[in-house]
Protein backbone atom coordinates (compact mmCIF):
# COMPACT_ATOMS: atom_id res chain seq x y z
CA UNK A 1 0.00 0.00 0.00
CA UNK A 2 2.87 2.33 1.05
CA UNK A 3 4.42 1.79 -2.34
CA UNK A 4 1.00 2.21 -4.37
CA UNK A 5 1.02 5.61 -2.40
CA UNK A 6 4.23 6.82 -3.40
CA UNK A 7 3.75 5.90 -7.02
CA UNK A 8 0.98 7.52 -7.42
CA UNK A 9 2.64 11.07 -5.88
CA UNK A 10 4.57 10.64 -8.80
CA UNK A 11 1.82 10.60 -11.64
CA UNK A 12 3.06 11.94 -14.96
CA UNK A 13 3.66 15.91 -14.80
CA UNK A 14 5.15 18.45 -16.70
CA UNK A 15 4.05 21.39 -15.53
CA UNK A 16 6.64 21.66 -12.92
CA UNK A 17 10.09 20.57 -13.51
CA UNK A 18 11.65 16.80 -12.63
CA UNK A 19 14.99 16.11 -11.58
CA UNK A 20 15.58 13.37 -13.92
CA UNK A 21 15.13 15.63 -16.98
CA UNK A 22 16.91 18.76 -15.00
CA UNK A 23 19.89 16.48 -15.17
CA UNK A 24 19.14 15.25 -18.67
CA UNK A 25 18.84 19.23 -20.14
CA UNK A 26 22.44 19.80 -18.16
CA UNK A 27 24.16 16.99 -19.51
CA UNK A 28 22.55 18.20 -23.52
CA UNK A 29 19.72 15.43 -24.03
CA UNK A 30 17.14 15.69 -25.54
CA UNK A 31 14.59 13.55 -23.17
CA UNK A 32 13.40 16.36 -21.05
CA UNK A 33 10.78 19.41 -21.59
CA UNK A 34 10.50 23.08 -22.09
CA UNK A 35 9.65 23.64 -18.53
CA UNK A 36 13.30 21.83 -17.52
CA UNK A 37 15.28 23.32 -20.44
CA UNK A 38 14.40 26.95 -18.82
CA UNK A 39 15.32 25.60 -15.67
CA UNK A 40 18.89 24.82 -16.59
CA UNK A 41 18.78 28.56 -18.23
CA UNK A 42 17.78 30.22 -15.15
CA UNK A 43 19.92 28.31 -12.74
CA UNK A 44 22.77 28.90 -14.97
CA UNK A 45 22.40 32.95 -15.17
CA UNK A 46 22.01 32.39 -11.33
CA UNK A 47 25.16 30.26 -10.80
CA UNK A 48 27.13 30.46 -13.79
CA UNK A 49 29.38 27.49 -14.63
CA UNK A 50 26.84 25.42 -12.50
CA UNK A 51 26.21 23.22 -15.51
CA UNK A 52 30.08 21.60 -14.46
CA UNK A 53 28.62 20.53 -11.81
CA UNK A 54 25.97 18.03 -13.42
CA UNK A 55 28.38 16.82 -15.92
CA UNK A 56 30.66 16.18 -12.82
CA UNK A 57 28.96 14.42 -11.25
CA UNK A 58 28.19 12.04 -14.37
CA UNK A 59 32.09 12.05 -15.21
CA UNK A 60 32.29 10.43 -11.24
CA UNK A 61 29.59 8.01 -12.15
CA UNK A 62 31.62 6.75 -14.95
CA UNK A 63 34.78 6.47 -13.56
CA UNK A 64 33.43 4.54 -10.38
CA UNK A 65 31.63 2.10 -12.57
CA UNK A 66 34.85 1.67 -14.55
CA UNK A 67 36.78 1.39 -11.39
CA UNK A 68 34.81 -1.44 -10.41
CA UNK A 69 34.28 -3.40 -13.79
CA UNK A 70 38.32 -3.14 -13.19
CA UNK A 71 37.75 -4.88 -9.89
CA UNK A 72 35.65 -7.44 -11.71
CA UNK A 73 32.07 -6.67 -11.02
CA UNK A 74 29.58 -7.13 -13.73
CA UNK A 75 26.14 -6.16 -11.95
CA UNK A 76 24.83 -2.59 -10.85
CA UNK A 77 21.69 -1.21 -9.63
CA UNK A 78 21.44 2.11 -10.14
CA UNK A 79 18.83 3.52 -7.72
CA UNK A 80 17.34 6.74 -8.62
CA UNK A 81 18.73 6.23 -11.73
CA UNK A 82 17.08 8.83 -14.04
CA UNK A 83 17.13 8.64 -17.66
CA UNK A 84 19.99 6.02 -18.80
CA UNK A 85 21.19 8.29 -21.55
CA UNK A 86 24.62 10.69 -22.06
CA UNK A 87 27.09 8.04 -21.23
CA UNK A 88 25.28 6.11 -18.70
CA UNK A 89 25.90 3.24 -16.57
CA UNK A 90 25.34 0.33 -19.07
CA UNK A 91 26.99 2.60 -21.96
CA UNK A 92 29.95 2.90 -19.64
CA UNK A 93 30.07 -1.29 -18.69
CA UNK A 94 29.70 -1.88 -22.42
CA UNK A 95 32.42 -0.12 -23.55
CA UNK A 96 35.11 -2.61 -21.29
CA UNK A 97 32.78 -6.18 -21.36
CA UNK A 98 29.72 -7.86 -22.87
CA UNK A 99 29.45 -9.33 -19.30
CA UNK A 100 27.12 -6.97 -17.73
CA UNK A 101 23.80 -6.46 -15.93
CA UNK A 102 22.46 -3.28 -15.04
CA UNK A 103 19.19 -2.56 -13.60
CA UNK A 104 17.85 0.63 -13.57
CA UNK A 105 15.28 2.29 -10.97
CA UNK A 106 12.86 5.24 -10.71
CA UNK A 107 10.00 6.22 -9.63
CA UNK A 108 9.06 9.17 -11.79
CA UNK A 109 6.90 7.75 -14.68
CA UNK A 110 7.94 9.80 -17.63
CA UNK A 111 11.40 8.89 -16.79
CA UNK A 112 10.82 5.35 -17.18
CA UNK A 113 8.23 5.43 -20.20
CA UNK A 114 11.31 7.61 -22.09
CA UNK A 115 14.04 5.21 -21.10
CA UNK A 116 12.41 1.84 -22.26
CA UNK A 117 12.64 2.00 -25.67
CA UNK A 118 16.18 3.32 -25.26
CA UNK A 119 17.12 -0.13 -23.69
CA UNK A 120 14.82 -2.13 -26.06
CA UNK A 121 17.86 -2.87 -28.02
CA UNK A 122 19.93 -3.83 -25.00
CA UNK A 123 18.94 -7.19 -23.15
CA UNK A 124 21.44 -6.49 -20.49
CA UNK A 125 20.36 -3.42 -18.87
CA UNK A 126 15.87 -2.89 -17.91
CA UNK A 127 14.49 -0.40 -16.27
CA UNK A 128 11.18 -0.67 -13.01
CA UNK A 129 9.32 2.08 -11.82
CA UNK A 130 9.61 1.27 -7.98
CA UNK A 131 10.37 3.41 -5.13
CA UNK A 132 14.24 3.01 -3.17
CA UNK A 133 12.16 4.27 -0.59
CA UNK A 134 10.49 0.80 -0.96
CA UNK A 135 13.46 -1.65 -0.50
CA UNK A 136 11.64 -4.56 -0.85
CA UNK A 137 9.78 -3.05 -4.52
CA UNK A 138 13.31 -3.12 -5.63
CA UNK A 139 14.76 -6.17 -4.51
CA UNK A 140 11.95 -8.68 -5.14
CA UNK A 141 10.87 -7.04 -8.71
CA UNK A 142 10.50 -10.04 -11.08
CA UNK A 143 13.31 -8.06 -13.25
CA UNK A 144 15.55 -8.31 -10.68
CA UNK A 145 15.45 -11.97 -10.11
CA UNK A 146 16.03 -12.16 -13.58
CA UNK A 147 18.78 -9.39 -14.14
CA UNK A 148 20.81 -9.90 -11.56
CA UNK A 149 22.34 -12.33 -9.38
CA UNK A 150 22.44 -11.01 -5.66
CA UNK A 151 24.76 -13.89 -4.60
CA UNK A 152 27.55 -11.82 -6.63
CA UNK A 153 28.92 -8.95 -6.59
CA UNK A 154 26.42 -6.08 -7.05
CA UNK A 155 27.56 -2.40 -7.42
CA UNK A 156 25.13 -0.18 -5.48
CA UNK A 157 24.75 3.34 -7.34
CA UNK A 158 23.31 6.23 -5.42
CA UNK A 159 24.49 8.96 -7.18
CA UNK A 160 22.42 12.46 -6.77
CA UNK A 161 20.00 10.33 -5.58
CA UNK A 162 19.46 10.86 -1.70
CA UNK A 163 19.44 14.12 -1.51
CA UNK A 164 15.84 14.02 -2.58
CA UNK A 165 14.53 12.22 0.47
CA UNK A 166 13.91 13.53 3.45
CA UNK A 167 15.38 12.54 6.72
CA UNK A 168 11.74 11.33 7.59
CA UNK A 169 12.67 8.84 4.92
CA UNK A 170 15.35 7.69 7.07
CA UNK A 171 18.53 7.42 4.37
CA UNK A 172 21.02 5.93 6.51
CA UNK A 173 18.38 3.11 7.13
CA UNK A 174 17.63 2.66 3.74
CA UNK A 175 21.40 2.49 2.28
CA UNK A 176 21.68 -0.21 5.24
CA UNK A 177 18.86 -2.11 3.87
CA UNK A 178 20.53 -1.90 0.28
CA UNK A 179 24.24 -2.59 1.63
CA UNK A 180 22.50 -6.22 3.82
CA UNK A 181 20.77 -7.37 0.63
CA UNK A 182 24.24 -7.74 -1.32
CA UNK A 183 27.10 -10.61 -0.65
CA UNK A 184 30.99 -9.46 -0.21
CA UNK A 185 32.76 -7.91 -2.67
CA UNK A 186 29.86 -6.06 -3.51
CA UNK A 187 30.39 -2.02 -4.02
CA UNK A 188 28.23 1.03 -3.19
CA UNK A 189 28.68 4.66 -4.77
CA UNK A 190 27.46 7.65 -3.51
CA UNK A 191 27.40 11.24 -4.51
CA UNK A 192 25.45 14.18 -2.29
CA UNK A 193 24.85 17.92 -2.42
CA UNK A 194 26.86 19.77 0.23
CA UNK A 195 27.44 22.83 1.37
CA UNK A 196 30.34 22.43 2.95
CA UNK A 197 32.84 23.75 1.26
CA UNK A 198 30.81 27.03 -0.52
CA UNK A 199 27.58 27.37 1.29
CA UNK A 200 26.69 30.32 -0.54
CA UNK A 201 25.75 28.49 -3.81
CA UNK A 202 24.78 25.46 -2.17
CA UNK A 203 21.82 27.64 -0.90
CA UNK A 204 20.57 28.94 -4.00
CA UNK A 205 20.78 25.97 -5.99
CA UNK A 206 18.05 24.60 -3.27
CA UNK A 207 16.10 27.38 -3.22
CA UNK A 208 16.05 26.70 -7.29
CA UNK A 209 15.13 23.12 -6.50
CA UNK A 210 12.57 23.99 -3.78
CA UNK A 211 10.07 25.19 -6.70
CA UNK A 212 10.87 21.36 -8.51
CA UNK A 213 9.09 17.97 -8.30
CA UNK A 214 12.16 16.74 -6.41
CA UNK A 215 13.26 19.38 -3.59
CA UNK A 216 16.21 18.58 -2.34
CA UNK A 217 18.21 18.47 1.05
CA UNK A 218 21.75 20.04 1.40
CA UNK A 219 23.46 17.34 4.19
CA UNK A 220 27.32 17.52 5.29
CA UNK A 221 29.89 15.90 4.60
CA UNK A 222 30.04 14.21 7.29
CA UNK A 223 26.64 12.85 7.04
CA UNK A 224 27.10 11.70 3.51
CA UNK A 225 30.57 9.53 5.30
CA UNK A 226 28.12 7.69 7.32
CA UNK A 227 26.11 6.49 4.40
CA UNK A 228 29.06 4.25 3.73
CA UNK A 229 28.43 2.72 7.50
CA UNK A 230 30.91 -0.33 7.74
CA UNK A 231 32.28 -0.86 4.06
CA UNK A 232 35.71 -0.21 3.76
CA UNK A 233 36.30 3.57 1.94
CA UNK A 234 38.76 2.79 -1.51
CA UNK A 235 40.91 5.32 -2.32
CA UNK A 236 41.38 8.13 -2.17
CA UNK A 237 38.12 7.62 0.36
CA UNK A 238 35.49 10.10 0.36
CA UNK A 239 35.93 13.65 -1.05
CA UNK A 240 34.38 16.32 -3.47
CA UNK A 241 33.18 13.80 -6.53
CA UNK A 242 35.85 15.64 -9.10
CA UNK A 243 38.70 14.60 -7.13
CA UNK A 244 38.26 10.95 -7.08
CA UNK A 245 40.07 9.34 -9.41
CA UNK A 246 40.26 12.84 -11.69
CA UNK A 247 40.83 11.87 -15.27
CA UNK A 248 43.97 13.12 -16.48
CA UNK A 249 43.83 16.97 -17.67
CA UNK A 250 40.81 17.56 -15.51
CA UNK A 251 40.28 21.07 -13.80
CA UNK A 252 42.24 20.84 -10.74
CA UNK A 253 39.43 23.12 -9.24
CA UNK A 254 36.15 22.88 -10.36
CA UNK A 255 33.94 25.89 -10.02
CA UNK A 256 31.57 25.02 -7.47
CA UNK A 257 32.80 22.06 -5.10
CA UNK A 258 29.29 20.70 -3.80
CA UNK A 259 29.18 17.28 -4.84
CA UNK A 260 30.45 15.03 -1.92
CA UNK A 261 30.71 11.09 -2.56
CA UNK A 262 32.70 8.09 -3.29
CA UNK A 263 33.15 4.61 -3.41
CA UNK A 264 33.06 1.97 -0.74
CA UNK A 265 33.37 -2.51 -0.83
CA UNK A 266 31.93 -4.67 1.05
CA UNK A 267 34.40 -6.39 3.08
CA UNK A 268 34.04 -10.57 3.84
CA UNK A 269 32.47 -9.77 7.28
CA UNK A 270 30.55 -7.35 7.71
CA UNK A 271 27.54 -7.03 10.12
Amino acid sequence: MAEAQRLLSREMDIDRPCAARIYDAFLGGSHNFGVERRFAERLELALPGVTGVFRDNRAFLRRAVEYLLARGVRQFLDLGSGIPTIGHVHEVARRRTGRFRVLYVDNEPLTVAHSKPLLAAEPRAEIIRADLREPGSVLNAPETAELLDLAQPVGVLMSAVLHFLDDGDDPHGLVRTYQRAVPPGSALVISHVTGGEQPAPMHLLANFYADTADPLVDRSPEWIDECFGGFDRLGPGTCCVSDWRPDPGAPAHPHYRILHGGVARKPARHE
